[in-house]
């Protein structure tokens, strides 16, 4: 029995022993033939440090300071800025004693391009500057001039001269940048000069209803007043955007930050050297596809661009297109959204006849147009006070600033300052209140605004059509003799 007992023992030690084994032989099968679990990074390895990026990019990017002369009726500003506490005190008891024109101050950044002397920056840095001083990471300070500008994409070129080596920042491919990639902006923010920070990029292709050429690169790394004009590189060191707007409730940096991408400045180059930008024109005014759209036309999607209106006379006009057409293709590029065209058609050659495919009543035509120029007309100021006199200045209405008036109108001109004992404050006009229409006619712009202001005259009643938060109302303003 004992023996019995002891064979059974033996034999379950050596069945427990051989399940042993069978399981180390099963889990290595597992292990060397089952698919292996991917190990290898998805994306490449963040770099440990921007140092040397830096170092080799910061004796190329300059900081830019600016003075203009502001004149207008209206006094100084507060000279502690529009967001001073003390501002109505100081317009109260000091505003009409102050000097009517004053000096403005600004601050920006800029890079070189060139051995030559050449530095890129934003068109808001320099605009109306009476004045650029540029001053290099060795301190050295040299007067500049403009040699170029661009407001249709916020582009300057400007030029210092000096005898001194100069390096230039090299310039990428936005083209080839991807959303998540590493960038660096280098600025002068707040008058920081010398700033570094870092980001990915968030998003490309953002458009701002800034101009008919948005095509912004978004990031997260930090860009702040000051920074504008300065490069975005990419982790070669290459510049791949040109720093240009925040989108911010406070004026700081919250993570959303827009450049220009530098193939738009690359390809305007030439023409900023040469002093004068040259585009070509359609003669168009068109409008998005919506879905309501869609279907009253019988479209098959909302592709396109839908011609509202046909300039007479113009490249459109004589090459057939009509209003009501929906333009799907541009010279053999395909026109998704609407956007997309104004961009296509700027920066075709002048005089060259482009193949404009077109959906009109369902049936898609081919049509041959010769581009022609577009004429630039006298831009507007920002801020500009009316003729005849009303008493009253007006800015065009942005989506940022009807954002921080709490407006959900999105178009017209808003009243920002109206003087006491004058036509529209006896009319009742106050700041803030937007104006929609004069007449009857509707106002989307200053440029509107200013062309149907100047048609009247001393004597004559005016009638807005105002927007005061929700409500509406009619007001007449005399224009006084």
């Amino acid at each position: 029995m004992m023996k019995k007992m002891r064979f059974y023992r033996k034999k379950n030690q050596n069945g427990w022993a051989a399940g042993i084994i069978t399981g180390l032989i099963c889990a290595l099968m597992v292990l060397f033939l089952a698919p292996k679990a991917e190990t290898t990074p998805a994306v490449s390895t963040p770099p440990g440090s921007f140092s040397e990026l830096v170092k080799q990019a910061s004796p190329s990017v300059v900081n830019i300071s600016v003075e203009k002369v502001v004149r207008g009726r209206g006094g100084a500003p507060s000279p502690f800025g529009s967001d001073d506490p003390l501002r109505e005190f100081f317009e109260r008891f000091f505003g009409n004693q102050m000097p009517r024109d004053f000096k403005q101050r600004g601050l920006g950044t800029g890079f070189i391009i060139d051995k030559e002397g050449f530095i890129l920056t934003n068109n808001h840095v320099v605009e109306n500057a009476d004045e650029i001083k540029v001053r290099l990471a060795d301190e050295k300070e040299f007067s500049a001039k403009i040699i170029g500008r661009d407001p249709k994409t916020d582009l300057a070129l400007i030029r210092i001269e000096t005898t001194q080596p100069l390096k230039p920042l090299p310039l990428g491919d936005s083209d080839e940048l991807g959303v998540g990639d590493w960038v660096v902006a280098i600025g002068n923010p707040f008058g920081l000069g010398n700033t570094v920070t870092a980001g990915i990029v968030s998003a490309k292709y953002r458009q701002l209803g800034a101009g008919a050429y948005d095509n912004f690169i978004q990031t997260d790394a930090s860009i702040n007043p000051g920074n504008s004009g300065g490069p975005l590189l990419n982790t070669a060191g290459e510049v791949i955007g040109i720093n240009s707007a925040i989108f911010s409730q406070s004026g700081g940096n919250i993570g959303i930050g827009f450049a220009i991408p530098i193939n738009m400045a690359k390809d305007l180059l030439p023409q900023l050297k040469s002093g004068k930008v040259i585009r070509g024109w359609l003669g168009v005014m068109i409008q998005p596809i919506t879905s309501e759209l869609k279907d009253k036309l019988e479209l098959e999607d909302e592709k396109g661009a839908l011609v509202a209106d046909v300039t007479k006379g113009g490249p459109a006009d004589k090459g057939g297109i009509k209003r009501g057409d929906v333009i799907v293709g541009f010279d053999g590029t395909e026109v998704k959204e609407s956007k997309d065209l104004p961009f296509l058609v700027a920066s075709t050659r002048v005089g060259k006849s482009v193949t404009v495919d077109v959906i009109r009543k369902g049936q898609r035509k081919s049509l041959e147009v010769r581009i022609g120029e577009l004429k630039e007309e006298k831009e507007p100021q920002a801020v500009s006070e009316m003729r005849p006199y009303l008493g009253m200045t007006v800015e065009e209405l942005t989506p940022e600033l009807a954002e921080k008036l709490g407006q959900s109108e999105m178009r017209g001109v808003v009243v920002v300052q109206v003087d006491d004992n004058t036509p529209a404050a006896e009319a009742g006009i106050r700041p803030g209140d937007i104006i929609l229409e004069v007449d009857q006619a509707p106002v989307e712009n200053l440029d509107q605004f200013n062309r149907k202001i100047v048609t009247y005259k001393e004597g004559d009643t005016i009638l807005f059509l105002i927007k005061r938060g929700e409500a509406t109302l009619y007001l007449t303003v005399k224009v006084w003799k």
